[in-house]
Formats: C-alpha cells, sequence, structure tokens
C-alpha cells in the first residue's frame, strides 16, 4: 500500500488495498468506482477499503485521483508492442515506440497510438468523398425531398427540401476518428495529451454525440480505398468500447477523466493470438463452437456457465485409422506463478479440461503466465491411486521481449502435442 505525498493522489499497485476517508469519497463517486469494477469496495469504520484488481491506468474522482499501477512492470517502449499485437496491428514505428508515458500511465499509451494514427492520416490527407446532406433551401440545388416537402411544407414551393452530395471529408472514416480523438481528450488527465488530442480532433469532422461512431464501426466497410484507415480505427475501437479488445479500456460509459486498461484481457488476447497462430503453422486451428464447450448437467438453474479455457487448439487426427479431433486447452493466467504454486482452483479447472478434451495417452494442458526476468517452464504431474490423471505445463512468457520473441515457450509445447504419436 502506497499513499503519495499529493493530498489528493492514492496510488495502489494491483491486489493490494488502502483505507480511503469518509470525507475523500462519497456520493458519486462510490458509484463510478463499483461501475467501473476495477477495485472492490469495501465500507470499513471510518471510511472505505478499496482493493485493486487486475486493472492498471488512472480514475480521476472528484476529491481523490486513484493510480493504479501494474503488478508485473512492463516498460512502455515494450507494452506498445504488446497493445499492438493483442490489436492485431502492425509493428509500431520508433516515435510511438518512444512514446513517453505520461500522468495516465500505461492506460495513457491507447490514445497516443490513436493519436499517433490519425496524425499519419492527416500528412497523407483525409479521405474525401461525396456525402448526403438534408437541406432547406429557396432554390433546386441537387435533389428534392419529396417526402419532406409534401409532408413538412404542405406543397409550399418558397421553401424546398432538398437532398444533396457533398464532395467532402465528412465520411465515415474520419468521423470516426474525430470522435475517438474528442473522447480520448475528455478522459486523458495529462494535460500535454489532451491539448494535443484536442489539435487533431480539430481537423477531422465529429458526430454530434461522438458515440455514434460505434455504429458507424459496425456497419463500415473497408476497400482499397480506406484500407489505410485500420490501424486508426482498431485504436478507435478500444476508446469508444464498440468492439475492440474487450472491456481493454474502461470506465463503461461515464465522462470522467478516466483511463484504465485491463491487463487480464490484455494478456487473454496475446495468449490466444500466440496459441491460434502457433496451431495455424502446425496444421491445426482453433476450436469453433460447440467444439468449445464442458456442460453441466442436472442443475438446477438452467443458466450455469459452461467450461471454457481461454484458449482451445483442435488438430487432426494423427493415423488414418483414428477418426477423433485432438484438443490441446491453453489458459492464459495473468498471475505471479514464476514464484509461487499454481492454484488449487486453477489446477482444478485444468484438470476439468485434460478430462474433457484430451485422449488418455497425451492427457496435457498448458498454462501460460508473464515472467518479467526470463522464460520460464515447468511440469505438474498430477497422480492418483490409480495413475495419472493429468499433466500440466506451466510456461512463463519474458514480457521484456517482443511478443513474437517471447513465443518459443509456447509453441514448443504446442508443437511437442501436436507431433506426439501414441504408442502402438
Amino acid at each position: 500500500m502506497h499513499r503519495n505525498a499529493a493530498r489528493h493522489e492514492v496510488i495502489l499497485k494491483e491486489h493490494e488495498s488502502v483505507h480511503v476517508p469518509r470525507s475523500k469519497l462519497y456520493g458519486d463517486d462510490l458509484g463510478k468506482l463499483r461501475s467501473v469494477k476495477a477495485v472492490k469496495v469495501t465500507e470499513a469504520r471510518n471510511g472505505y477499503v478499496l482493493k485493486a484488481r487486475a486493472t492498471t491506468g488512472v480514475l480521476q474522482l472528484d476529491r481523490i485521483r486513484l493510480v493504479l499501477r501494474p503488478k508485473f512492470p512492463i516498460a512502455g517502449d515494450r507494452l506498445i508492442d504488446w497493445l499492438c499485437y493483442a490489436n492485431k496491428q502492425e509493428e509500431p514505428d520508433e516515435t510511438l515506440r518512444n512514446w513517453p508515458l505520461g500522468s495516465d500511465g500505461y492506460a495513457g499509451l491507447v490514445p497516443a497510438a490513436l493519436l499517433h494514427e490519425c496524425r499519419r492520416l492527416l500528412r497523407h490527407g483525409l479521405r474525401r468523398d461525396y456525402v448526403r446532406h438534408h437541406r432547406v433551401d429557396t432554390t433546386l440545388r441537387g435533389r428534392l425531398d419529396v417526402e419532406a416537402q409534401a409532408t413538412r411544407c404542405y406543397g409550399a414551393v418558397d421553401r424546398l427540401h432538398l437532398q444533396t452530395f457533398e464532395y467532402q471529408d465528412g465520411g465515415w472514416e474520419n468521423l470516426v476518428c474525430g470522435a475517438a480523438l474528442t473522447v480520448a481528450a475528455r478522459r486523458s488527465s495529462d494535460p500535454a495529451q489532451t491539448r494535443w488530442l484536442l489539435d487533431a480532433a480539430a481537423q477531422f469532422p465529429s458526430p454530434r454525440q461522438p458515440l455514434d461512431a460505434v455504429s458507424l464501426l459496425q456497419r463500415g466497410q473497408y476497400t482499397r480505398l480506406n484500407t489505410h484507415y485500420r490501424a486508426a480505427h482498431a485504436w478507435a475501437r478500444m476508446v469508444l468500447g464498440g468492439g475492440g479488445v474487450t472491456n481493454l479500456l474502461e470506465p463503461y460509459g461515464f465522462g470522467a477523466k478516466s483511463l484504465m486498461l485491463n491487463l487480464n484481457v490484455l494478456w487473454e488476447r496475446v495468449v490466444r493470438r500466440m496459441a491460434v497462430d502457433a496451431a495455424v503453422d502446425l496444421g491445426g486451428r482453433g476450436a469453433r463452437g460447440e467444439e468449445k464447450a464442458i456442460h453441466t448437467h442436472g442443475q438446477r438453474n438452467d443458466k450455469t456457465p459452461t467450461f471454457n479455457p481461454d484458449v482451445l487448439l483442435a488438430f487432426p487426427p494423427q493415423t488414418d485409422s483414428s477418426a477423433d479431433i485432438r484438443f490441446l486447452a491453453v489458459d492464459a493466467k495473468y498471475k505471479g506463478y514464476m514464484e509461487k504454486n499454481v492454484s488449487a482452483a486453477d489446477r482444478h479447472q485444468l484438470l476439468t479440461y485434460i478430462a474433457g478434451y484430451t485422449a488418455p495417452e497425451y492427457p496435457l494442458a498448458l498454462v501460460v503466465h508473464p515472467s518479467a526476468a526470463a522464460p520460464t517452464e515447468r511440469e505438474l504431474r498430477v497422480q492418483g491411486p490409480r495413475g495419472r490423471l493429468g499433466l500440466i505445463k506451466v510456461l512463463g512468457l519474458d514480457t521484456r521481449t517482443a511478443p513474437k520473441d517471447a513465443t518459443g515457450p509456447l509453441r514448443e509445447a504446442i508443437a511437442e502435442f501436436a507431433n506426439f504419436v501414441a504408442p502402438a
């Protein structure tokens, strides 16, 4: 637990706790904290106890500035590599990789990446297209809107309802960028970054309500004429919450100056891409639909969730005589398993995956966690009175390197499974 000398700043590391007096936290602030779900709020005798979860970033409240720091330190120039990898973007150039971390910390890299890509679009020149406009005029210009003319003017011709098409930069591609820059500027608490975001936003058109851009993103189509907008739109999705890296940027809709990065989700996305890419190179694929579900029958509650690993890989049968697809479960754990044992709950979860997906010849599941020192690997052999129940490989990926370099231990474990041949 840490407390900054600044009167209004409270600093927490993931999964640590801090006591905040009632005079500093009340009213709308409590509702915001509970809706964001970045910290657990517990009422105490003289105030509240805040316990951080796996989220990093800054939450600006009325009387305190809550700063959440990660438990696994990753250099800012390296984190942007992992963000780009999780978001399926190209490797960042040196301008973005060397972006200084400001008062928003890790979470400030997302609007920085958006700003960087939007600046590149401005240098390239914004795409212009014919944009439909509805206007009222005294002379016919464009196309007469017959329905509006009949229902709003009742046949009068002194004012004409028109539809015109103007060649301008108001297409959906630019509206999305303008909206995302505006929202990012509202949430950023770094004065310099806020100013840069607003300056860039002023050069893009923006919808009347910025969050309307989410529907534009969902309906938009890419062609060879606008494909260079993909990178900017990928970061825009994260800022706007419109289908980017799920729950990566919070909060959920309120307008406080808050930027938070869910590192659990980031780690899951990174591991999922690494595992599926490795499987495809080895002739496998990611499992689909009902292949991924382990159901519990007989429960009183029909909404009992299924057991779903973070990643389930599917490989073709090893021999022509076998018709069974081979499955391998991979679980991403944003935990410090380089220093401590795998928890009982995680071992039980993995044994469920082994029992549900694998054959007795090679009952394997993988756990992948971050390692801030070096790649690590160890095996957990689960034995019972009747023999082996399963094999769990615990793999630590080196977060000091780029994702493409850190994936080695995971690729090797997947290759060993894919190439395994059961003894005759």
